[in-house]
């Protein structure tokens, strides 16, 4: 029953039509970035340019906003499932950001949905439900998405689950990555929620 409280904590009391607006943007962008955005920075710079062979950090980043601020402004538990498990289906179903590596995407898929889940927890229980400061919030959902899909990794790793030439790549993306994209994540989801904050002052 606690956790479905705090599940049920948002900043702001929207009206249902806004609140509607809102999960359904949100649930937009966390579906649509993964599958189309990385194809279409290899289309517009090209496959080799930098700027695609980093897509993973673009894609995680806005990502990571869109699941911080449905932290901050979406109640309740099945919108919150909802945006917790689109981005990784859209990763695996794409194969964009992946590329080869895509397939593995799916032994990844529940640890992926518990660290999403984590950083979406910490910033409701931290920053809404205890009143606490939202960077505090953010750094320790950060840590513990962090530690649960890395960990999670380093297990499967173990069992040889993962190609031998692909581990380093995915070691980085399962580990660096996810720190990286988290807190431009963070960032970001910062600046929309000081704007969102002045204007329904």
């Amino acid at each position: 029953m606690e956790k479905e409280n705090t599940l049920n904590q948002r900043i702001y009391d929207f009206s249902e039509k806004m609140d509607f607006i809102q999960t359904i943007m949100i649930g937009l962008i966390a579906f649509l970035v993964p599958t189309f955005l990385a194809q279409l920075i290899q289309m517009v710079f090209g496959a080799q340019s930098v700027i695609a062979t980093n897509s993973q950090i673009i894609v995680g980043s806005i990502v990571n906003t869109a699941l911080i601020i449905s932290a901050i402004n979406i109640k309740g538990w099945k919108k919150i499932i909802g945006v917790v498990t689109m981005p990784s289906l859209s990763t695996v179903l794409s194969g964009y950001v992946f590329e080869t590596a895509s397939v593995y995407m799916v032994y990844m898929i529940p640890a992926i949905w518990l660290g999403n889940l984590a950083l979406i927890y910490f910033y409701k229980l931290v920053m809404l439900e205890k009143e606490k400061n939202y960077f505090l919030a953010g750094i320790l959902g950060i840590i513990v998405k962090f530690l649960v899909i890395f960990a999670f990794f380093e297990v499967l790793n173990l069992f040889g689950i993962f190609p031998s030439k692909l581990v380093t790549n995915l070691q980085t993306a399962m580990g660096l990555t996810q720190l990286i994209t988290a807190s431009i994540g963070m960032l970001i989801a910062f600046m929309i929620y000081q704007v969102e904050k002045k204007k329904l002052k």
